[in-house]
């Protein structure tokens, strides 16, 4: 199987919503690493997975959009607790729909919030 990836880092600001989780419930930062691997069996007639000018392309208006913003005011994360396992779906799902990827595989966004946490999604393509 083959595999692609690309990664930004980006800072964001967020709160925490529902919960009792201390000072996480206050407006604060993460320094985000957000990596886009993509997986398949298949190669274009380019040899590519998927182009990766594509793919970074992609993430790059993404995090943009996401860039020093504050979730809990995106549309994105209307009536979410802005968690970093709905943030990865949220990145992945918007990746999808931008490259289209071909044939058949696997899309994961791997969503870093500092140098130990991380949560992933997963999409079948």
């Amino acid at each position: 199987m083959y595999s692609v990836a690309v990664s930004r880092d980006f800072i964001a600001n967020h709160y925490l919503i529902g919960g009792d989780w201390g000072s996480e419930n206050q407006p604060h930062a993460h320094h985000y690493i957000a990596e886009v691997r993509i997986d398949g069996q298949q190669l274009d007639r380019h040899g590519y997975l998927v182009d990766i000018v594509a793919i970074e392309a992609a993430l790059d208006a993404i995090v943009a959009d996401f860039r020093d913003q504050m979730l809990n005011d995106k549309a994105e994360f209307a009536g979410l607790n802005p968690s970093i396992e709905h943030f990865s779906r949220i990145i992945c799902e918007k990746i999808a729909a931008a490259i289209n990827p071909p044939g058949t595989g696997r899309l994961r966004v791997k969503l870093w919030e500092n140098a130990t946490c991380w949560a992933a999604y997963r999409l079948a393509f």
